[in-house]
């Protein structure tokens, strides 16, 4: 064994020290990597592409020179014949399909190279990485996640709703919708694929597009929708998008992140859906003379998404390029969700909603929406225009609907009902130092005021709740004594001092 081979064999035992050169992914995840001299490793992929742009290039060559096109085609003619007199060029897929019956002289022909444009290419090890090339992760069996393609497993809305319920306080519109909206999104992704129904009524996605200010629960709600049907999902931010080749992300990366979501299993990720937050960023830009390469760009490059079709998506990469492998996914069955604050919009629903006030006793005046919590939900797709939605995106999410603000009420409700409530989770934190915490009315009443006037929803909580646990998580482990902790109003407003009880 030479060395190169020594080296190759013990860098097989070590797959997670071996690179690929070109694309930088790890062995484990690409397959056996091809050693190529002065000691390249490179994965099955990247070898082929190589190979590929070397045989064009060879191609050109050859045909600009005079007189080579009749030795060209002559070429060509004896490689359809086989003939046994010439070297034969072997594909990969023809080489696995090989049956052996060459004589001893062809394949000492073939075992060193190929002669091509008076150059020598070594296959041998080309052929094995192409044998070897890069392959989707394993899929997971199908007894261990649960098919939610089947209409009898699929949760029915309610039942969906009520499991939202658990985790997401208020927003009982937005719930009830989304949850109608993926029932029918998988049971119309099941007719499809039953041959029974191949001919029938073709029934069209609908996407969604939530309008809520921020903290309200915008992404939080997908988030435990997707945990709940066990499907792939994708989060994305929309202000990293930009044009195909400008600096930023191009559409297809949203699918990237789907894919990979998916254990790099195609079937699986076309099932999946897709969030994309802070949609109202690539609004058109107003009274601009410069390309808007991240607004009405993104949103045109985002029409084929959304409709459905085959795109050609990346691996490992946010971007295309020739190192990098790509997969084909088509997103007709993938459902997309859009998210956006959409800060101003509320502004322009009150100017349509008092475009024409009058005067008197029952007039329509123009403060009357001033203090509506559900003005967002009076939004029209003319309202969505003025705020600078082309008109074709807007067309590819028909199910609109708005997320309320939270309020004091709701506040405290999320505080403490949700399965993973906030104060539940500090509580279990003192629990594992064998400490209560418990929280009284006033301390919830201040923590809700407080959260509130920052106008930041339901973040503002957690941050309200670390200055002022900041000095008990410090005390509370020095002293084995400490049996329950109180937290009071008082305190939280810096007058008074928490109450301490002791072990019995």
């Amino acid at each position: 064994m030479s060395t190169d081979d020594k080296r190759d064999s013990n860098d097989s035992d070590r797959k997670d020290e071996r690179y690929c050169m070109m694309c930088r992914r790890k062995a484990s995840d690409v397959g056996p990597l091809i050693t190529i001299p002065p000691g390249f490793a490179v994965c099955g992929s990247c070898m082929q592409t190589m190979m590929n742009e070397a045989m064009r290039a060879f191609s050109a060559k050859d045909s600009a020179t005079p007189g080579v096109g009749e030795k060209n085609e002559s070429a060509k003619k004896d490689i359809t014949d086989t003939d046994a007199s010439e070297p034969e060029v072997v594909s990969a897929k023809d080489d696995e399909k090989h049956d052996g019956t060459d004589d001893g002289e062809d394949k000492g022909k073939n075992s060193g190279g190929i002669p091509f444009g008076g150059v020598r290419f070594v296959f041998q090890d080309m052929l094995q990485g192409e044998r070897n090339r890069v392959k989707p992760k394993k899929k997971v069996k199908e007894e261990e996640l649960p098919d939610v393609m089947d209409i009898a497993a699929l949760p029915a809305p309610h039942e969906i709703k009520a499991r939202l319920d658990e985790y997401v306080v208020g927003q009982e519109h937005a719930k009830k919708v989304i949850s109608v909206a993926v029932y029918n999104h998988y049971k119309r992704v099941r007719r499809q694929e039953e041959e029974a129904f191949k001919n029938d009524v073709v029934i069209e996605k609908s996407n969604m597009l939530m309008i809520g200010p921020t903290g309200c629960g915008k992404t939080y709600l997908v988030q435990t929708l997707a945990k709940l049907l066990n499907v792939p999902l994708a989060i994305t931010d929309a202000t990293s998008l930009t044009e195909a080749g400008y600096i930023g992300d191009d559409v297809e990366s949203v699918l990237s992140k789907l894919l990979a979501n998916a254990e790099n299993d195609v079937e699986r990720a076309e099932h999946g859906i897709v969030f994309i937050d802070e949609i109202d960023k690539i609004a058109k830009k107003k009274n601009t003379t410069s390309r808007d390469v991240s607004g009405e760009s993104v949103q045109q490059g985002l029409l084929k998404l959304l409709e459905g079709a085959d795109v050609e998506v990346p691996v490992g990469a946010s971007s295309k390029n020739a190192m990098v492998p790509q997969e084909t996914i088509n997103t007709r069955n993938i459902l997309f969700i859009c998210g956006g604050a959409f800060p101003g919009l509320d502004e322009i629903v009150k100017t349509r909603l008092t475009k024409s006030f009058t005067m008197g006793f029952n007039a329509n005046l123009k403060d009357t929406y001033d203090n509506d919590p559900d003005l967002l939900s009076k939004t029209t797709m003319e309202d969505l225009r003025e705020y600078g939605m082309i008109p074709e995106f807007i067309g590819r999410l028909p199910m609109v609907f708005a997320l309320r603000g939270l309020d004091k009420e709701a506040m405290k409700r999320i505080l403490v009902e949700p399965k993973n409530a906030i104060l539940k989770q500090y509580q279990k934190l003192l629990a594992m130092d064998e400490v209560k915490l418990q929280f009284d009315d006033s301390a919830l009443d201040v923590i809700a005021e407080e959260a509130v006037a920052r106008d930041t929803g339901a973040r503002a909580l957690r941050s309200i709740i670390e200055e002022f646990m900041l000095d008990i998580m410090y005390e509370i482990p020095k002293d084995d004594t400490i049996g329950t902790v109180t937290i009071t109003g008082d305190y939280i407003r810096g007058k008074g001092a928490p109450i301490i009880e002791m072990r019995a």
